[in-house]
């Protein structure tokens, strides 16, 4: 039986590994290589553990153009790309396609956008598929073919149906909802003042969607408790634009074919970047 499609948050795995990595680890030039190579060992980790049936390295822009121009703070808090790192990103790419990793580029979207597509894709193909993120957006990708594949401390945890709704109190259905009631700060949206991660989940499970509680608040019949019912009349049309911009947006995608890591060509072209102990550790790989 073919093992899970492997779906990489690639602009997180480069952030992570940018600070978590000393910059002292660099190339022949000088150049920091730190992303790059945290990278592809977290890659390589997951490989060795979870067995995939293929790899796919998704990319996107940082910021949806569309999600700005819903709501003008979103992602503003966010400090510039440092320059060492957006060198490493323009590598990255063809980095990862030579280990026989398929790589898929968002375009305008998110790379969170692509993942969750793929996901949606390999499941309606009867598929499995792991989203290698830290990114809680997309626990609402999560399906009974599709776990989001977690990194703590250097050890994998496949979260499904039942841990999302364990951490969040909801179904992955419900996550853009609980995102707009509650809030994301990592994202810039405050969600509805005073309603925290509990009210949030309580008043998901009782009337399932952020739609069903803000006509419930336009009634005003006593069904939402009266500091509830005025905080969602207020910020109503507020509220449907962080469940937009929270949403995934399903995109055109082809399933990559089943195909086993190129360690070779990873290593080959390695030495290329000038990333030779990389290329040294996956000698022994190569077949």
């Amino acid at each position: 039986m073919a093992g899970p499609l492997l779906i990489a948050d690639v602009p997180w795995l480069l952030y992570r590994s940018f600070f978590a990595l000393p910059k002292s680890i660099s190339d022949e030039h000088g150049r920091p290589v730190n992303a790059l190579l945290g990278t592809v060992n977290t890659l390589i980790a997951a490989i060795d553990e979870r067995s995939p049936r293929a790899v796919a390295a998704c990319f996107g822009t940082e910021q949806a153009r569309y999600r700005v121009e819903l709501y003008r703070p979103y992602h503003a808090h966010r400090d510039p790309m440092p320059d060492e790192l957006s060198e490493q990103w323009k590598r990255a790419p063809k980095l990862l396609e030579s280990f026989g990793w398929s790589v898929f580029d968002a375009g305008d979207l998110e790379a969170d956008d692509a993942m969750g597509s793929l996901a949606r894709a390999e499941s309606r193909a009867e598929g499995g598929a792991l989203l290698l993120t830290a990114d809680r957006d997309l626990y609402q990708a999560v399906q009974a073919r599709v776990s989001v594949l977690s990194m703590d401390k250097g050890a994998f945890t496949e979260i499904g149906p039942e841990e999302v709704r364990e951490r969040y109190g909801v179904t992955p259905e419900q996550v853009p909802d609980f995102i707009a009631l509650r809030g994301d700060p990592s994202d810039g949206l405050p969600g509805a003042p005073g309603i925290g991660a509990k009210t949030a989940a309580e008043l998901l499970s009782e009337h399932g969607t952020l739609e069903a509680l803000l006509d419930l608040a336009e009634r005003a019949d006593g069904a939402l408790r009266p500091r509830v019912a005025g905080v969602l009349h207020e910020n109503a049309q507020l509220l449907r634009t962080f469940k937009q911009v929270a949403t995934l947006v399903e995109i055109d995608v082809e399933r990559p074919p089943d195909r086993a890591t190129d360690y070779a060509s990873g290593a080959a072209k390695a030495r290329e970047l000038g990333m030779n102990r990389l290329a040294e550790r996956l000698s022994p790989r190569v077949t």
